[in-house]
């Protein structure tokens, strides 16, 4: 064999060779991930991974629901490589992040939601004010009912009380769709559940929740306040919440990647379609000349 062909032949093992790398290598735009979500947040979350997957085809998101205080033990333990949160983290858990994932603390705000106290349809009771909130969540009575312990609901609540949620007395549901679908079964309790999960204004299964119950305003300093669009861009509504993305990815790879997507204009149009207010707020200059 001349020595030309050898060189021909190791110049072609070598450019497979280097193609294998690139294929294995990570990438924003292929490969697989999984996103940890409290379930308040899962159809945003769902929504924001289909429009990615469908703009990069060859990458697969799969979204798993989680309880936020458990999803994030697994980001610090390296068992997952992004997760969805609402509540504001202590000083421990931040340096916690900060010394797991060997990076800086910078949540990746997306949208508004809200958590909201909900009750029958047929309940005379047209408002709730943050006494009633306050008191009731330390009544025996237990007359406000969660979706569980350790959800982004309960923590959301109690930061806003400053208490911590063992201090607080409730009864659990688990679920944000049974605790309203059984409602009414307990017409004397208050359901707190995450707008997200009936915010989505043409989706069949939200309005079929929406028919069960009512949205009870909430009355702080003498005013009502309502988890519409106004009360969520204005953080007007007292329970009105931050939805981020925390990962412990170093690399632009998908991660990083999914998360710029979400954050930038194509991402908040997916947002205010599930009925929240988008976080990044996008104005459209017309210049008269």
């Amino acid at each position: 064999m001349s020595k030309l062909k050898v060189f021909i032949l190791l110049l072609l093992a070598f450019v497979v060779s280097c193609s294998k790398k690139e294929d294995k290598s990570p990438s924003y735009h292929k490969g697989d991930m999984t996103i940890l979500t409290d379930e308040s947040f899962k159809s945003v979350t769902e929504a924001l991974a289909d429009g990615y997957m469908i703009n990069y085809p060859e990458t697969k998101i799969k979204v798993v629901t989680k309880k936020e205080d458990l999803g994030f033990l697994d980001l610090l333990n390296d068992k997952a490589r992004i997760i969805v949160m609402s509540k504001e983290l202590s000083a421990e858990e931040v340096k916690a992040y900060e010394k797991q994932a060997d990076l800086k603390f910078l949540p990746a705000k997306f949208a508004a939601d809200a958590v909201v106290f909900v009750v029958p349809k047929s309940s005379p009771k047209t408002s709730i004010t943050m006494e009633e909130i306050s008191e009731g969540m330390q009544s025996d009575k237990k007359n406000f009912i969660f979706d569980g312990a350790n959800s982004s609901n309960l923590n959301f609540v109690a930061q806003k009380l400053k208490k911590l949620p063992k201090d607080l007395k409730y009864s659990i549901i688990p679920g944000n769709k049974n605790v309203i679908e059984e409602l009414n079964k307990y017409p004397d309790k208050i359901g707190v559940v995450g707008l997200n999960t009936i915010s989505r204004p043409y989706d069949k299964n939200a309005e079929k929740l929406r028919e069960l119950i009512k949205i009870l305003p909430v009355e702080s300093k003498g005013k009502l306040f309502s988890p519409d669009f106004e009360g969520l861009r204005e953080m007007k509504y007292p329970f009105t919440r931050v939805l981020y993305f925390l990962t412990n990815e170093g690399n632009f790879n998908i991660a990083s990647g999914f998360i710029r997507y979400s954050c930038t204009q194509l991402g908040q149009i997916i947002v205010q379609k599930e009925g929240l207010q988008p976080y990044n707020i996008y104005r459209r200059e017309v210049q008269m000349r």
